[in-house]
């Protein structure tokens, strides 16, 4: 039976919509993340978790480095940063067990001193920091072009990552509308309303699943060797 490679789209926190997505692929399925796990949907604990302990492969993400950023010493309480929280952040903490909503409407994480939530959020910080920021496969794309998963798109500034900010570009750039690209480039990081690929050239397989909307609202899947699709949709609050 062959074993084929699927590239799925920024998560958000959404477990559930994720594992019916999975359960739509072969069970021997590999599976390669293009970061954002987590933040805006109510369930990052539970699909840091799922990939974790799955081994799979993933990269970081934006959301993923904002976590890392806003990562707190467990001695003192802590206020999120305005910018991680107003990202999806405060679903984040909720989800692990840490946070509370103060009389003024501030989002303040209480430590519990040695508690099995605080141990597994800083566990999973200490995964999330070692996430890389591309993964070359080893593999071919039937363009002939080697394949690199990244977050963002790379691929116009991949024979000069060594001289750049790549995590700048890794983590935050939305320019992919180049004419010629060295590398097969997957990526996420910028929802669109569907699945798309420049055949050659990249796949950007954010189809915005957090995002309630009827023209996004789509959790993907795309596999590397048949180019096939896979989607979730999404109704209201509501996989389907």
């Amino acid at each position: 039976m062959n074993i084929y490679t699927y590239v799925i789209g920024d998560v958000h926190g959404h477990y559930d919509a994720l594992i019916k997505l999975v359960n739509k692929l072969p069970s021997n399925a590999k599976l390669v993340f293009v970061g954002d796990l987590i933040d805006r949907g109510s369930q990052s604990k539970e699909v840091i978790k799922f990939v974790r302990e799955n081994d799979h492969l993933c990269v970081l993400g934006n959301h993923e480095k904002m976590m890392i950023d806003a990562h707190y010493s467990i001695s003192r309480p802590y206020i999120m940063p305005r910018t991680w929280a107003s990202n999806g952040g405060w679903q984040t903490i909720k989800s692990y067990g840490l946070l509370k909503i103060s009389k003024d409407n501030v989002c303040e994480v209480v430590p519990c001193f040695l508690s099995d939530e605080l141990k597994q959020f800083e566990e999973d910080v200490k995964w999330l920091k070692s996430l890389p920021l591309y993964i070359e496969l080893e593999m071919d794309h039937p363009s002939g072009k080697p394949v690199v998963i990244s977050h963002a798109s790379i691929a116009d500034i991949w024979n000069k990552k060594d001289k750049v900010n790549l995590e700048k570009y890794a983590l935050w750039n939305r320019n992919f509308t180049f004419p010629y690209t060295p590398i097969f480039n997957i990526f996420g990081h910028t929802p669109k309303t569907n699945v798309d690929v420049r055949e050659n050239d990249y796949v950007n397989v954010d189809t915005g699943y957090y995002l309630d909307d009827e023209k996004y609202g789509k959790l993907s899947a795309y596999c590397i060797e048949t180019g096939e699709i896979f989607s979730i949709k999404r109704k209201g609050n509501y996989a389907q």
